[in-house]
């Protein structure tokens, strides 16, 4: 219960109910050196204590307090709203696509279609390959809808719909993205994959969540902020590791490096037709950023809303995608649907293998 309730603690969704609680600094007084410095040592574990205490009991608060029906929509047949599906129709792995006309492209590679939902872009079959079960969903574009597929995955995974409360023991998700993308590398040729490795957020969504960087990625991007330039008159962006866990099972075939995630397709992506670009140099800049044996590999419109949001709710996130397009030679791809039938086919094998 305890490891439970730590995880929620970095959510920090408690605060909804409760004050922000005291720093150590403000509860410790000053006692000084020499033989009262024991003293000062036991009265901080305590004060630590007492804390940790009052955390417990205020989480356990919110876990006991439904959620508002204005928060959490449920229709009328007990699925979330958006998405339309209820708990005993999803899988414990999920992969999401952005076109829902993909979500039958993948789903006819099924053994079997026990569940098939549409709402509005949300498109859901779930099934199973062999023993696996699987859901394949599509999310549509861009972060804003990943929002809404995050956060309604999640709660079909860990709210009890009908209490509308938290459930006491958190299920983390295997989540996975097959999608297209741009390639960054002149050696990341049209129809190769990529596994993002990270997602770099030039959109701004993780910034109204309780998201903080960790001391890695904080440093990769530090150095990216002093390489490239990228100010805030944009966006403040940030970075995210895609799950170790998931990546390790995709091998050399697939290109690993970081994946930016942008707010639109043309101008926040460096193209021009007849509006002039505030940062014309945008893809030139992304491509030569080192650091380490990190560079930049692809950008596409969802993985560091993926890779965020998953981090943040504990599921376990991989973004793949097959490039359609290299802006650093002008190539497009000259089968895109091939393409992504053949990333399809390959990712699969894999999926399958993964242990639940």
């Amino acid at each position: 219960m305890i490891d439970v309730l730590r995880y929620r603690a970095e959510s920090n969704r408690c605060t909804r109910f409760c004050r922000p609680l005291p720093s150590h600094s403000a509860t410790v007084p000053f006692l000084g050196a020499g033989k009262n410095r024991g003293n000062h040592v036991s009265v901080k574990l305590a004060v630590q204590k007492r804390l940790l205490i009052l955390k417990l009991q205020a989480l356990e608060f919110f876990t006991m307090t439904p959620i508002a029906p204005s928060e959490l929509i449920i229709n009328d047949r007990g699925a979330v709203y958006h998405l339309d599906v209820r708990p005993e129709e999803l899988a414990d792995t999920i992969i999401t696509v952005g076109d829902p006309d993909r979500v039958a492209v993948v789903s006819e590679r099924f053994d079997s279609i026990e569940c098939r939902r549409q709402h509005r872009e949300f498109v859901t079959h779930t099934g199973q390959i062999g023993r696996k079960r699987l859901t394949v969903m599509s999310s549509g574009i861009g972060t804003d809808n990943i929002d809404i597929v995050m956060n309604e995955l999640d709660a079909l995974a860990n709210i009890n719909l009908n209490t509308r409360e938290v459930n006491p023991t958190l299920k983390s998700l295997k989540i996975m993205r097959l999608g297209t993308c741009g390639s960054l590398q002149g050696d990341i040729g049209v129809d190769e994959w990529v596994a993002g490795t990270h997602g770099l957020g030039l959109d701004n969504l993780m910034h109204y969540y309780r998201f903080e960087m960790a001391a890695a990625e904080s440093e990769i991007m530090k150095e990216f902020i002093t390489q490239t330039q990228f100010h805030e008159t944009f966006s403040r962006p940030y970075l995210v590791p895609g799950s170790m866990q998931l990546l390790k099972h995709f091998g050399p075939q697939y290109h690993k490096g970081i994946t930016v995630t942008c707010p639109g397709f043309y101008g926040p992506q460096g193209r021009v037709l007849r509006l002039g670009l505030r940062q014309p140099e945008l893809v030139d800049m992304l491509t030569h950023f080192k650091y380490g044996p990190h560079r930049i590999a692809n950008f596409e419109m969802e993985t560091s809303a993926i890779y965020g949001l998953g981090h943040l709710l504990g599921h376990q996130c991989l973004s793949l995608n097959v490039v359609v397009a290299n802006r650093v030679v002008k190539q497009f791809s000259a089968d895109g649907k091939k393409a992504v039938e053949n990333l399809i086919d390959n990712a699969l094998t894999i999926i399958e293998q993964i242990e639940d």
